[in-house]
């Protein structure tokens, strides 16, 4: 390992374990694999423990590319109004490109979540939808699993005092960098042994899934009475999943979760979320929607209601439901009792369901099928994929059979 600068507060060694596990178990680059990173500015330490490790694989070329928070503030309070209807197509054209040659994809995060929760939201709708029409080319390869791709966290100091608003700088960066190491299973001895037997578990319950072949899952408790029919074919996947290009990979780091697709005209009933939901600076809480013949038909929240509106107004999709997933409530995440304001760790705290694009490797023989195919099937397409949190220790769930007979699947959080 060459000299690095120290960084304050995050311990340099379960730094690198993170780097190695995001190349080898993350992403399992392969010799001669060209990787495409995205990352913010913070977090180029890690980004350059990446490229070692990455390089040592055999990488071909690894590109990385730098988001700055006050550059990103910067549009919403000095951009003339028609920025905000625009985006870099031709960026997304070129890593679409990228992908379409075989080039691996790594996306670390560890930026504010609430970075433009002072903006305007109207702004950031706009932005947003702009970004993700702009986005398609290359979010359809990710979609579509064609390459291995993989996410992991870097604990940014505006993330950091965010969940931990009480410490000083260095104490709130270490606490979030431990929370980080801890799920990610780098402060064990051997991560990537105790990574593989993760996901042998994880397998394990995908398989019984699997042969059970449920028409539906039938979710109850506070505030929840939801049927959410499963697509015609569908899959159930969990950590290690092979990509189209051959390669198994570990697309979350940390997951706790089992997911399928859902059938987007065959969910009913009425959900309520049991965790906040950070989504572009803003946070929405206390949603509660009701669906019918798969659409949601009426939307709540104590808070971020007109956020989550915009939301539900992206495109015809964006109102039907893209993933179901399964997660205890005694997951290492959960435990830990903290709310990250970050998909990717509060996802793995609680089962969820996610508005939008679905993910066709959840689908027998998904990677041969075409778009049609997986929309006749049940698949829904948009250009949003936003993961929210239904689960609790209060959450019994049903597996239905097409006969109507029914298997206890979890009841209170936990696997039945």
């Amino acid at each position: 390992m060459t000299q690095h600068q120290r960084i304050p507060a995050i311990d340099p060694a379960k730094l690198d374990r993170l780097a190695e596990v995001a190349v080898k178990v993350g992403l399992r680059l392969e010799p001669g694999q060209d990787l495409f990173l995205t990352a913010p500015v913070a977090a180029l330490p890690l980004v350059r423990r990446i490229a070692e490790h990455a390089y040592r694989a055999g990488a071909g070329i690894v590109t990385p590319l730098l988001a700055d928070e006050e550059v990103t503030v910067a549009r919403y309070r000095n951009a003339s109004d028609q920025s905000f209807d625009r985006a870099p197509a031709w960026l997304y054209e070129g890593v679409a490109k990228a992908f379409s040659a075989n080039t691996a994809r790594l996306a670390i995060v560890g930026d504010n979540p609430m970075l433009l929760a002072n903006e305007d939201p109207a702004k950031v709708a706009r932005a947003s939808k702009a970004n993700s029409v702009a986005y398609q080319p290359a979010l359809e390869k990710i979609a579509g699993f064609d390459i291995n791709w993989n996410i992991i966290a870097f604990p940014g100091l505006s993330w950091a005092k965010l969940v931990f608003p009480d410490e000083t700088d260095d104490a709130a960066v270490t606490k979030l960098a431990d929370a980080i190491f801890a799920a990610s299973r780098v402060d064990q001895a051997d991560p990537i042994a105790a990574w593989a037997a993760h996901n042998k578990a994880l397998r394990s319950r995908s398989a019984w899934l699997n042969e059970q072949r449920f028409e539906a899952l039938h979710f109850t408790g506070p505030g929840t009475d939801l049927t959410i029919g499963l697509s015609d074919g569908h899959e159930w996947q969990g950590g290690e999943s092979r990509a189209k290009n051959g390669i198994a990979c570990n697309p979350n780091i940390p997951t706790e979760e089992v997911f399928t697709t859902p059938h987007a005209r065959r969910v009913s009933g009425h959900v309520s979320s049991t965790k906040p939901l950070s989504y572009q600076g803003a946070l929405i809480d206390n949603i509660s929607v009701r669906f019918e013949e798969g659409r949601i038909v009426e939307a709540k929240a104590s808070r971020g209601e007109e956020v989550l509106n915009k939301v539900l107004d992206t495109d015809e999709g964006s109102r039907r439901l893209g993933e179901v997933a399964l997660v205890p409530h005694s997951s290492p995440i959960s435990k830990s009792g903290l709310l990250f304001y970050n998909t990717l760790f509060d996802e793995n705290a609680s089962c969820h369901i996610a508005l939008g694009q679905c993910y066709s490797k959840c689908f027998v023989d998904g990677a041969t099928l075409t778009p049609e195919q997986i929309a006749a099937q049940g698949g829904n397409k948009s250009f949003i994929h936003i993961d929210w949190m239904i689960g609790s220790d209060k959450i019994d769930i049903d597996g239905v059979h097409a006969d109507g007979a029914r298997v206890p699947v979890f009841r209170k959080g936990e696997w039945a």
